[in-house]
């Protein structure tokens, strides 16, 4: 999770809510920030959301707007109720994790028999990204996005998939979200459009939506 939760706060990420179910009614927002995603949640889903936010200052707020806040590490630690929730969600957390592994095996335990894991996961591999690292050899922290400098871990479409698969979790959808417009008349993306679309399909995208639940 961030250290500085002000770098995220106004994002709303409305586009990961068409991935939470809407049976969901009882909720765990991992990372929750000042609250704007569980509130859309409670509003528009009429569900209980609960949130786990390590700052406290952006706790302190979504305290005002979700049901339960917990200002503290997602670990066993918390003693959140086992099989409890429709939904944990990881709206772009997991890569701030030190241990990412601990905590979607820990979501494992806290969510229904049919509950699910919802996350959004930046793709290391985007185009601007790989292009910078390839020909212009520079790898250079940011405040905000892919490497964003509090980033500690990177995924790729194929790394995540082996991470919740080794973990017990099937995945029911991974789709790409936030993408760069493929029809820009850059230069550099008209041969190797031409020559490797296929390989390259996953690239357009900034980030994954996941959601994935825990295998029988």
């Amino acid at each position: 999770m961030n250290n500085d939760y002000r770098v995220y706060a106004d994002s709303i990420r409305r586009e990961m809510l068409s991935f939470v179910p809407e049976s969901a009614r009882m909720i765990l927002d991992v990372g929750c920030s000042v609250g704007y995603f569980g509130e859309q949640l409670k509003t528009e889903r009429s569900a209980e959301v609960w949130g786990v936010e390590i700052d406290k200052e952006a706790a302190d707020i979504a305290s005002g707007r979700l049901d339960r806040v917990f200002n503290r590490s997602f670990d066993r630690d918390l003693q959140l109720p086992e099989a409890s929730f429709d939904c944990v969600v990881f709206n772009d957390v997991l890569e701030h994790m030190v241990d990412p592994y601990s905590a979607l095996t820990y979501a494992r335990e806290l969510l229904k028999k049919d509950g699910c894991v919802v996350a959004s996961i930046p793709n290391v591999r985007y185009f601007e990204n790989v292009w910078n690292l390839l020909v212009k050899g520079t790898w250079e922290y940011t405040d905000i996005g892919i490497l964003d400098r509090t980033h500690l871990r990177f995924f790729t479409m194929k790394s995540i998939r082996a991470m919740f698969c080794s973990l017990g979790y099937e995945i029911v959808t991974i789709e790409g979200i936030n993408s760069v417009d493929w029809k820009a008349p850059r230069q550099r993306f008209r041969l190797i459009k031409l020559l490797l679309i296929r390989v390259i399909a996953d690239m357009r995208w900034l980030q994954f939506a996941v959601v994935a639940r825990p295998s029988n």
